[in-house]
């Protein structure tokens, strides 16, 4: 993939002072900005990586591993689909997304944790319910649930994207039930159920005092309004979609790879940063997924931007059923036992000595020969300078 002209470090280089003087962020946000900014640069130090066939030197600065920062996130994906590949079952595998209603959002960004958390729950608990259902698939299901709160335009859309073999346990754990070729379950019961379990959380939450409120949300510190708001909530049809099912578990870690460790906005959809604006292409899902183009200010694009930045420390991808880290290591085995299916082939482990990227000059494999701290990058820039210098 070629470099994007433009970044979103670029924009905060740009506004980035005058929008932390006038936006109120928190300590979280603040660590994003920075980040972002001096990722790849040589204020966070590098490696001196030289190629294993032509003996090609070059500098390469560290990135900063923030998981908001659209740069970082190839490594650490390609990191954990290597570890889910001997998790793959050969089965069929759906993809089900839960969404919220947009009335329940602003209460959403003003506890963020507890309903984060509680989306996962109430979504995961659905489809569990529904499937141990004997009248539907009458198993135990295993998924794994990956969090979204932003839409194409960098608005707040908080929604859970599962993934789901096709079949589970049976209650006695004796044997796999496997779901329809092309049906898992029916997204109807699904949002009811996942309605009537959000709803229950939060009215649970509200009891216990764990929620805040204030601004456009205040007046739901009431009771009476409260339970106004969640009588809304209970009358509104809550989205669930089911897409349709990979074609086979060889398909999933690729499908995978779309949606585990993507960011808000990644730098390849923006197509001007200026002074003044900072234009970037979206996905217009309601008409076709027709490609347009949005303008914003700098200033409102980062606080767009910036209110997608998790809690610290909030997990964004969760495990449940026989996939839940509890359960896997005895119930994975026992699945692929169920199934006659053998152990994936391990990866060969990597040497120590890693290949980073492919040599400009002949394509070998470069390969990290010195580590640099911060101070040291200047003198061994200057290095191969005068290595290189044919004057």
């Amino acid at each position: 993939m070629t470099r994007p002209p433009f970044e979103v470090a670029d924009v905060i280089r740009i506004a980035g002072s005058r929008f932390r003087e006038r936006s109120s962020l928190t300590w979280p946000q603040h660590k994003v900005l920075d980040a972002i900014v001096r990722c790849r640069t040589a204020a966070l130090g590098g490696h001196r990586d030289q190629c294993s066939n032509c003996g090609h030197q070059a500098i390469s600065y560290n990135s900063c591993r923030n998981r908001h920062c659209p740069k970082c996130q190839t490594n650490a994906r390609d990191q954990w689909l290597r570890k889910r590949q001997q998790e793959l079952l050969s089965v069929g595998y759906y993809h089900v997304v839960f969404s919220v209603p947009h009335l329940l959002v602003p209460l959403m960004w003003q506890n963020k944790r507890q309903l984060f958390a509680l989306l996962f729950e109430a979504s995961a608990a659905a489809l569990l319910e529904v499937a141990a259902d004997p009248r539907y698939l009458g198993a135990q299901a295993g998924l794994l649930s990956i969090l979204h709160s932003w839409g194409q335009t960098l608005q707040p859309h908080p929604h859970i994207h599962c993934v789901v073999p096709g079949g589970g346990l049976s209650p006695d754990h004796t044997q796999w039930i496997s779901s329809p070729s092309n049906f898992f379950l029916p997204v109807k019961v699904l949002s009811r159920v996942f309605r009537r379990k959000f709803v229950a959380g939060l009215r649970c939450a509200f009891r216990s005092h764990q929620l805040a409120f204030y601004g456009e949300c205040l007046a739901l510190a009431n009771q009476s309004n409260f339970s106004a708001f969640l009588y809304r909530l209970s009358r509104q049809d809550w989205v669930v979609y089911a897409k349709p099912p990979f074609g086979g578990p060889e398909h999933v870690l690729h499908y995978l790879a779309r949606y585990t460790h993507r960011v808000a906005i990644s730098n390849h959809r923006l197509l001007a940063v200026t002074e003044s604006a900072v234009a970037f292409r979206w996905k217009d899902y309601a008409h076709g997924s027709k490609q347009r183009t949005m303008t914003l200010s700098p200033e409102e694009f980062l606080r767009r931007f910036l209110q997608h930045v998790l809690p610290k420390g909030f997990p964004r991808i969760r495990y449940f059923g026989w996939l839940a880290n509890r359960a896997r290591k005895q119930l994975l085995p026992l699945c692929r036992h169920l199934l006659h299916h053998s152990l994936p082939a391990t990866e060969a482990s990597s040497s120590n000595t890693l290949a980073t990227w492919p040599c400009p000059r002949c394509q070998g494999p470069m390969r990290v020969v010195e580590r640099l701290t911060a101070a040291q990058i200047p003198f061994a820039e200057r290095r191969l300078i005068c290595v290189y210098d044919s004057s």
